[in-house]
């Protein structure tokens, strides 16, 4: 019988499964597109990078999970794709004329990591007669230029701040994701984009595909500057994982590339989450300043004399006490049933944790109680032990109210 195999565990970046196995072993290589050195001695000096490839066992992709996109010294050296070979130069003049299919008359192409600049340059001057094409390009590495109806810019695509401002046609981004470090991360803030603005983002994406690695066992694709080697299950995986839906997933130049037409929807769901959210943080931000006025109130008697108890000093009490404010020279007095918890302090403010039969020889006012689902119980706690109160809070929609005569669902 052979032995189990081995696992490792890492965050997937083409679907976010958690547990990989390994897969390519290899002793650390230099940079081979990067480094650029300029000696022989330089050459041979060059810093080596942990490169060994591990397997999603969700969807199979494969990745380096010791890359670390910091020391690839993009600043440094442009990272260009080799685009005039015979065949590639069709391929690419047959995608720059299919996109014009796709797209309004007068459309805006906003592409990722333009590098030199060339196949927004090219796709621009495929424009079909009487057509004017709008093309953007973002590289923070790469060549840049402002002409009529070409923009190259030395920045970053944030998908949030520059999708509602340029309103693109087609985003395009071709062997990029790849080099990232979480590009599923990077699709799903698209995909979001799209809920938040109400509005389809059509966009392509283009892979090197190594299913051909699979099947004739060749290692030469396997380097540390490519994070991600994309299979055509992995990278579907990938696009489906963040939000979009494939119109088209194809192959190119001799099925080493895989691409794919992808559509980021609306998404409900998408939007009940956030408007949901929305209301929920507009909700509790207006309800900090409500409890701490009562709290302040409650301050005050305290200085007057009064006793007012929390019940509780760790856990969701804790939080309650952080949250609103409440300090030891307000709230001193914080009880709790649970002995293990006594004679300990609330993290945060300081206040001793007391055993509960404190209350029995300094009856309270008020008792605030943090944890509401709990606060029956404790009422029959409070009451079993003989403590005497006049008032028992509890936190509900957005202020403090009387557990015993006011409506709550507890």
């Amino acid at each position: 019988m052979s032995e189990p195999q081995q696992l490792v565990s890492g965050r997937c970046p083409a679907c976010g499964f958690h547990v990989a196995t390994p897969f390519f072993d290899s002793e650390p290589q230099p940079l081979v597109t990067q480094a650029w050195p300029a000696t022989s001695e330089e050459a041979r000096n060059a810093l080596r990078y942990a490169c060994s490839f591990v397997r999603c066992l969700g969807c199979g992709h494969i990745y380096n999970p010791d890359f670390d996109y910091r020391n690839v010294p993009y600043t440094e050296k442009p990272n260009l794709m080799f685009n005039r070979g015979k065949v590639w130069s069709g391929i690419i003049r047959e995608l720059q004329e299919k996109l014009f299919t796709l797209v309004p008359k007068n459309p805006t192409f906003v592409e990722i990591g333009h590098g030199d600049g060339s196949f927004l340059q090219g796709l621009k001057a495929c424009a079909p007669g009487g057509s004017t094409a709008r093309c953007i390009g973002f590289d923070p590495h790469g060549a840049v230029c402002s002409e009529p109806g070409m923009e190259l810019l030395a920045d970053l695509f944030l998908p949030e701040q520059h999708i509602p401002k340029l309103h693109p046609d087609m985003v395009l981004a071709r062997h990029v994701l790849e080099h990232l470090d979480n590009p599923l991360e990077f699709l799903q803030h698209i995909a979001v984009t799209a809920t938040l603005y109400g509005k389809p983002i059509r966009a392509y994406f283009e892979v090197p595909c190594v299913d051909r690695v699979l099947e004739t066992g060749r290692t030469t694709d396997f380097y540390y500057e490519h994070r991600s080697q994309f299979t055509s299950d992995s990278f579907a995986t990938m696009l489906r994982e963040s939000g979009g839906t494939i119109i088209e997933l194809g192959h190119s130049y001799q099925s080493e590339v895989v691409y794919a037409f992808v559509l980021f929807d609306v998404s409900a769901d998408m939007q009940a989450v956030l408007r949901t959210a929305s209301v929920y943080r507009e909700k509790t931000a207006a309800s900090l300043g409500t409890i701490r006025a009562q709290l302040s109130e409650l301050a005050r008697r305290v200085a007057l004399g009064e006793v007012v108890a929390i019940w509780g000093g760790v856990g969701k009490a804790a939080a309650f006490i952080n949250r609103y404010r409440c300090s030891a020279s307000d709230f001193a007095l914080v009880v709790d049933s649970d002995k293990e918890k006594i004679n300990s302090y609330v993290p945060g403010m300081g206040q001793k944790i007391l055993f509960r039969d404190t209350l029995r020889t300094t009856p309270p006012d008020v008792i605030i109680i943090p944890a509401q689902w709990r606060a029956r119980d404790i009422l029959l706690e409070i009451r079993t032990s003989g403590i005497a109160f006049r008032q028992l809070l509890i936190e509900h929609n957005g202020r403090l109210i009387d557990f015993l005569s006011d409506v709550h669902p507890y």
